[in-house]
């Protein structure tokens, strides 16, 4: 601790990543990174960038990347925002729309903790609600009158970590019980399963929804994200990145994720075979008798009732498999494992199979 430092930075807990560990022959299932490797059509726009015009500024309205989201989903660039990935738009988020009178912010029990990380970043008051016992998200319990009316709403969907979604129609019916609060969809794992939530912009215009172009795209190294919405909704997260800093994407980035979108035949093909050994993951690890929670993302959420989670975590990192374990309320026996190439399940697989008894 510094005396030097802002009152309150003492009393933040960081939001702290998957590891990064440097272990030779790494299997890498703890972070949710694509097995498959970007478009080669991102690679190439990408190396093309890289040339004198980098000594000028990116294009400050990024017209380019906004018109093809925005064409993607049939909206307008004004309904377009764009961010260094989608933590950044996050942070912008709450600082945009969750600061509202000391009203509090809704947010599930069990979701991605950066979540809570803004909360003490921003002094943002917040109500946690519980997720039943199967880990699912229950629309009614966000459909209640309120008073006070929240200050928003955020859930990503599908949830992380449990990998489990709402229909639209449940969506829907948040955001038209409370039509004075933003209600933010976090869909950084929905084109592996999941309706977006982008199809109810024009019916539900306080429904903002976030994407990311680190899952879905294999980018997660480009830190690109986007969020849609009606255009007073990205015009006050605008007002905020505006006055924290204009130019967050460079125009490798910009170049890299306008291709990544365009490129539609890679991007359903290697979505598909992430779905495809999703379901096989999950096949398997309830042969070696784990309880798996159904999935519409790429990972999977697991428990075994006979083994202590963070044993079988630390064992398998002695074989040189990463995966993810929580050390949180109600779900300290899970784990979140990342799907990878049918080989790199099927090494897991192995590796528990291998474990001792417990």
């Amino acid at each position: 601790m510094s005396t030097l430092w802002s009152d309150h930075i003492a009393s933040l807990v960081p939001y702290v990543p998957g590891e990064q560990a440097r272990i030779p022959n790494l299997l890498k299932l703890n972070t949710n990174e694509n097995p498959y490797g970007p478009s080669p059509k991102a690679i190439e726009a990408m190396r093309a960038a890289l040339s004198d015009d980098m000594r000028l500024y990116p294009d400050y309205q990024a017209q380019g990347l906004r018109g093809t989201i925005a064409r993607r989903f049939g909206l307008t660039p004004g309904q377009v925002f764009l961010g260094n990935g989608s933590d950044e738009i996050l942070a912008h988020v709450f600082n945009a729309f969750f600061l509202r009178g000391g009203r509090p912010l809704w947010l599930p029990d069990v979701t991605y903790s950066f979540y809570k990380t803004y909360c003490r970043l921003y002094d943002v008051p917040h109500r946690l609600i519980p997720l039943d016992e199967e880990f699912v998200l229950r629309a009614g319990d966000y459909t209640r009158p309120a008073d006070p009316e929240p200050a928003g709403i955020i859930f990503a969907n599908p949830n992380a970590p449990t990998g489990r979604a709402l229909s639209l129609d449940e969506i829907a019916a948040i955001a038209r019980a409370h039509p004075d609060s933003a209600v933010v969809v976090d869909e950084a794992y929905v084109d592996f399963g999941a309706e977006s939530a982008a199809a109810l912009i024009g019916e539900c215009p306080n429904i903002l929804v976030i994407h990311t172009l680190s899952k879905s795209r294999s980018l997660a190294g480009l830190r690109v994200g986007y969020a849609l919405g009606q255009a007073d909704l990205i015009a006050g997260l605008t007002r905020v990145k505006d006055s924290f800093n204009s130019y967050p994407l460079d125009r490798v980035a910009l170049a890299g994720a306008q291709a990544a979108i365009e490129d539609e035949a890679w991007f359903d093909r290697t979505r598909r075979a992430v779905i495809e050994a999703r379901e096989q993951l999950a096949r398997d690890l309830g042969d070696l008798g784990f309880d798996v929670l159904p999935s519409q993302a790429n990972f999977v959420f697991a428990r075994h009732p006979g083994r202590d989670a963070a044993a079988i975590a630390a064992s398998l990192r002695e074989t040189g498999i990463l995966v993810r374990h929580f050390r949180s309320p109600r779900i300290d026996q899970h784990l979140r494992i990342t799907v990878g190439t049918p080989e790199q399940c099927a090494r897991l697989c192995a590796a528990l199979r291998a474990l001792p008894p417990a």
